[in-house]
Parts: C-alpha cells; structure tokens; sequence
C-alpha cells in the first residue's frame, strides 16, 4: 500500500500536531495550524467537515477541524443540548471539567496522531467513570480515548522519534506509514467485496443477499471507537475510504441484483445524517413497489451510546422516527437498526431508554445489538450476560458477539479465539432461550463469518470446532469444519489443519469448494 497522505489528511495531521505544546514554534509559517487554515480546511469541504455539518442543524460557529456545532429540537422530557464535537483541539476544556484527564493528556495527542479521535459531551459526561481508581482502566475511557499502547513497540519509537525530531514532514510520512502497516481495509474490502463499477464508489457485496451502502454523508460518527475497524474511513485520506455520492447508480445497480434482499447502511454512522439526506436512500422504500425484492433496510449505527438525543431531541429526530415509520408501514419493509452496544452501562441512562423507546413504539422498527468481544472492555463473561439480558428485557435482540479485526490496534484489544468461545459459552449458559438469538464469537474475515463453536477432540487431536454463518461460497454456510487447537490464535489465519484435512479457504483467503475437503 503507498505510504502517500492526501491534503486533507495533511491539514488535519498537522492540527493534531499543533495541540502539543511549543508546537507552533517548528512548524513553517505556511504550514502552521491556523484559524486560516481551518477556514480553508472547511471552504475545501473536507468529509469530515462536511459530515459534522450533516449533524448539526445549523453551523454556527468553526473553531477547530471538528468544532460545528448546532441547535436542536425540545422534547418534553430532555432538556435541549445541542450536539458539539470533542476533538484533540478541544481536550483542554474537557479537562478542565474532569482534570483527571491531564495526566494522560500528551499520551492522547501523540497516539491520536495515528489514531483518529473524537468524543461527544454525551459519552464523556454521562458513561465515563472520572471517579474509576484507574482512569486508563474504565472501559469507556479506554473505548474512545487513544493510547501509545495501542501502537507495537516499533511503531510507538518510530512515531516518538519523528514527533521530537521536529520535521513537519517528516513526521506525516511516519504517521503515512504507520497506518500503512495497520492494514486500513482488512478482509478484502477494497480488492473483493466492492462492484467493479465507477459509479458506486460506496458500495460492498460480499454476501449474495446483502448490500452494505456507504453515504457519504454518513463519513463520520458521533464519536470514534479505539477499535474501530473502519478508522480509515476518518483519517481524511480518500483513497482508504468508501463513500456512496448519491443513491440513483445504487438503486440501478439493486434493479439489476434481485438476489439481493437486504441493504446495510453502514458507515461510518448514517445517524449522522440530516433526515433530508437520510430519506435520499429511504423514502423510495415508503412505495411497496419500489424494487420489491428488497425486503429488510438494515441501519449499522452507534448514536444509541454516542449520541441517542439523535432520535429524541435533535432538531429532526421527529423526522427521522415518521420516516422510518412510513417504510416500515407503508413500504412493507422490515427496519433494523443494528445498535453496537459492547457493556451494559450503555443501556443505563435515560436518554437510551428514552430512544430505544421511540423507535420502537413509534418507529415500529426492531433493534438488534452488536459487539466485538475486546480486551479490557467488555472480555467478561458477566458483562455480557448482563448486557444480553438488560437488551432482551428492553426488546433488544441479541445477534453477534464478534472478534476483534485484523487492523488498527488488534494487538492491543484481541482476545485468543479459545478465551472469546469460553466467555461465550459461559455468557449464554446463564441466560434465557430468549437470549439465545446471540452468535459468537464470529470472525468476519475474507471468506466470510467465521464462527467458534467448541473446542473438542477430533481424531485423537485437539481441535477447534468452526462454522460459517456467513461465507463468499454459500455452500460453506452452516457445515461444520475443524482447525488445530491453538491457545494463541486470535484470527482465521492463525488456524491450521488438522492431519490429513484441509482449511476450508486457500492462500489467499478465499473459500475452496466445499467438495472433497479432506485429502
């Protein structure tokens, strides 16, 4: 992959580089991180910005690569707030009202030179423990703010190295690099699962059934996950990102696929959307005969925990419910927002009840939730239990209990693949058939959904029992397959065969045919 770094990423490496303090003093007088060039940061409609203003009702006021903010509706029962991006530029306000956060302050700027950060007041406010005996240890603290640790030994010198060296440009070829060699589109994305045609340049088929759909409004989320699998899709280098620029070549290319019944909206977070752009790809959905063969319209979002003022009492929240409404009840079609909810303080506070609320008893629309299983946040199998039975009390449906991707900070969050199945089994032992509808671990990687079902004896060998819920070859969907046991293995390609048995995908990732698998 070119370790090259567009403009747009240039202008934001460099105001992350100028929250350090003593920063201005090395950077060139044309390069220097200005109020200029913010303005012609968003006079150039980078995505980021573009997206944020997607958020906001109205833009007001830029100070900072991130800093638009915006008026929202009331709603009788919350309070009025109005939604206000957290970027590096603005950590010292936060701190100023959670000073445990000073000390951990150059740490976050350093590492968020990599990885991209953002945190909204809702999160920061109401899910973050600041009281924790470990600050780094709460699970919410380490699920939006970047580390070093998060970086291999060679990557955190490398990166101290160029910072302190005091070469602007030489440190955005480091940064380049860096994220280079984190594999910024794991599984294929951008060599197998996108149609070869110009127009949709925001479009994935992977599975015969579904098609993810990337808006490009839709670039950015209320916050950023450490973890986060798509962080390249924030780092403002369009060459790594996905983004679907308008709905029509999506719609021809569907008119032309009528095996396919299902379409995820995906980003990024469509919920970043104004209502206006969101209905761009919805409101065809509200006439019943409007491509028929789609049947369910899937909406992959994490405002429920970063920002849930989305469906109460942002200025078009109103909106945003009637139209998922009407494609449910008048187009027939199924709505599922597919909610990433990884513990469950997530679903404790008022303002998710308030919005799960709503889309369902408004909305009519069901909420199925979703989460890696990662290290230090939610790798308990307590956690899940609880999560999994808060959600069904609540009508959440419990779907995917997923593995930690081969990108980004996989190293610092993954969990082995033998600990993830026990934290499954002994999660859902202790919960009601109910809950039962939760699959995992699950592995989403080049061939398809991996899942790890039991570790057993097979052939006097000691052996992972594997399946697809998913896979590039639907005749792998459902059959059983075996790898060697391998107490270190966090991903599909630490597996190997067992004596005398194949894997069921070669070299290169992809499915070999499911006949004769064993040599």
């Amino acid at each position: 992959m070119p370790s090259t770094i567009s403009r747009f990423a240039l202008l934001g490496l460099l105001a992350g580089v100028a929250t350090f303090p003593g920063a201005q003093c090395f950077l060139p007088q044309k390069l220097a991180v200005s109020r200029g060039v913010n303005r012609l940061f968003v006079a150039e409609k980078s995505v980021e910005a573009t997206a944020e203003a997607e958020i906001s009702s109205k833009a007001v006021e830029v100070d900072g690569l991130n800093n638009i903010i915006g008026t929202n509706g009331v709603a009788p029962s919350q309070p009025n707030e109005r939604y206000k991006a957290i970027s590096l530029q603005a950590l010292d306000k936060v701190a100023e009202k959670h000073p445990q956060l000073n000390a951990h302050m150059e740490d976050i700027r350093l590492s968020g030179l990599i990885f991209p950060f953002k945190a909204s007041p809702y999160y920061v406010d109401e899910l973050i423990d600041w009281d924790a005996e470990d600050l780094r240890e709460d699970p919410f603290y380490r699920l939006v703010f970047p580390t070093m640790d998060m970086l291999i030994p060679e990557h955190q010198e490398k990166l101290r190295k160029a910072h302190a060296a005091g070469d602007p440009a030489a440190l955005i070829q480091t940064v380049a690099d860096i994220r280079a060699d984190l594999n910024p589109h794991p599984a294929g994305q951008k060599q197998l699962n996108a149609p070869k045609n110009d127009d949709l340049t925001g479009v994935q088929h992977k599975y015969s059934e579904t098609v993810l759909v990337f808006p490009a409004a839709a670039q950015t989320c209320h916050a950023y996950c450490t973890y986060c699998f798509r962080w390249a899709q924030f780092i403002g280098d369009d060459e790594l990102r996905f983004a679907q620029k308008e709905a029509d070549s999506l719609f021809n290319y569907l008119a032309e696929h009528e095996e396919v019944s299902d379409i995820l909206m995906t980003g990024g977070d469509p919920m970043v959307m104004k209502t206006r752009s969101l209905a761009q790809y919805l409101e065809p959905f509200t006439d019943p005969t409007f491509l028929p063969h789609i049947k369910n319209l899937r909406i992959g979002t994490r405002s429920l925990s970063f920002w849930p003022q989305r469906f109460t009492t942002d200025a078009d929240a109103d909106e945003v419910i009637e139209l998922l409404r009407r494609v449910r009840e008048e187009g027939g079609r199924h709505i599922a927002i597919m909610a990433h909810l990884s513990h469950q303080r997530e679903l404790s506070t008022p303002k998710f009840k308030a919005a799960v609320n709503r889309i369902q008893k408004e909305a009519f629309a069901t909420i199925r939730s979703q989460s890696p299983v990662m290290r230090g946040i939610n790798d308990d199998a307590d956690v899940w239990a609880q999560k999994w039975r808060l959600e069904t009390q609540m009508g959440i449906i419990p779907y995917y209990m997923f593995m930690a991707r081969d990108t980004g900070a996989q190293q610092f969050f993954d969990v082995p693949l033998v600990r993830a199945q026990r934290i499954y089994s002994d999660a859902i032992r202790n919960c009601s058939g109910l809950i039962r509808t939760a699959r995992g671990p699950s592995m989403s990687c080049t061939p398809g959904k991996v899942e790890v079902t039991g570790v057993e004896e097979i052939l006097g060998h000691k052996a992972f029992v594997l399946r697809f819920l998913q896979c590039r070859d639907e005749n792998w969907v459902g059959r059983p397959f075996f790898a060697k046991y391998d107490p270190k293995a966090v991903w599909f390609d630490d597996l190997e065969p067992l004596p005398g048995m194949k894997l069921p995908w070669d070299e290169s990732g992809l499915p070999r045919p499911v006949d004769p698998f064993v040599e």
